[in-house]
């Protein structure tokens, strides 16, 4: 199969999951704290771990599956765990103050543009 038709299979698998998961978690705890996010967000952290793992130690995944899973997937699902991943990474390799800047820089940054966002849209 062509590897970008894996990357969009998994794009789209990822976007329903997300959708049917923090749907069933909004439907199940309300409405009134981020809990479908932050149950997305926490699984896919869970799975990128296991399959990153996977990949690394047992050399068990093909690029393609990788593709589809850890990019596709898990990338449509959540960026977060990707942003996670990214900051372990940098952990393992000794980079703490890197990885610090990764997560609080996305952090800070992720909140200045929605407000940027926000605030740009109410001008319309």
């Amino acid at each position: 199969m062509q590897r970008w038709l894996l990357l969009i299979a998994g794009g789209i698998c990822g976007t329903l999951g997300r959708y049917v998961l923090a749907g069933a978690v909004y439907e199940w705890l309300g409405s009134g704290f981020p809990y479908g996010t932050l149950a997305v967000n926490g699984l896919g952290c869970l799975v990128i771990g296991f399959l990153s793992t996977l990949a690394d130690r047992r050399s068990l995944l093909t690029p393609e599956f990788r593709l589809f899973w850890m990019i596709g997937l898990l990338g449509a699902f959540t960026t977060f765990s990707t942003l996670i991943y990214e900051s372990w990474r940098l952990l393992q390799d000794g980079q703490m103050l890197l990885a610090g800047i990764n997560l609080l820089g996305s952090v800070i940054l992720g909140l200045a543009a929605l407000w940027v966002g926000s605030l740009l849209a109410g001008l319309l």
